[in-house]
Formats: structure tokens, sequence, C-alpha cells
């Protein structure tokens, strides 16, 4: 199982899909919902387990790795 912060991935959990740790709330929805229009006001709403401050952090943390790079193929 990795861990970075509030997001994990574990191949007995959706098959190793990155989720909001302690969920089985894909980052992909986080970011689908995003480009939705939805604020994260209204993530939480939809998933009220998560609090914002949560939200947030995911969405910093995907933002700092893509600065990175690390999501692109080498």
């Amino acid at each position: 199982m990795k861990r970075i912060n509030s997001i994990s991935s574990n191949p007995s959990i959706l098959g190793g899909t990155p989720v909001v740790a302690g969920t089985r709330i894909p980052l992909a929805r986080i970011f689908y919902l995003l480009s939705q229009g939805y604020t994260t006001k209204n993530i939480q709403k939809e998933y009220p387990q998560l609090s914002i401050k949560t939200i947030k952090e995911v969405i910093a943390i995907v933002a700092r790795e893509a600065e990175k790079g690390n999501f692109l193929d080498h």
C-alpha cells in the first residue's frame, strides 16, 4: 500500500486506483466534479465524510506532483 498524506493506493481497494485515504473515493472522481463546476463545498456535500481541508489537500498534492511531471510516462 502506498500513501501520501491524504492519498492512498492499495491493490485490494478499487484495484489500486488512487483514492482519498481512508475512503473508497477515487481521486479521479474529485477532479471530475471540479471539471463539472463543483466547488470544494459542493464536493463536501456529496461526500460528507470528507472535510473541505482534506479535499483542498488532495488537490494541492496532485497539483504539486503534476508540476514535478510525475504523471507523465517517460
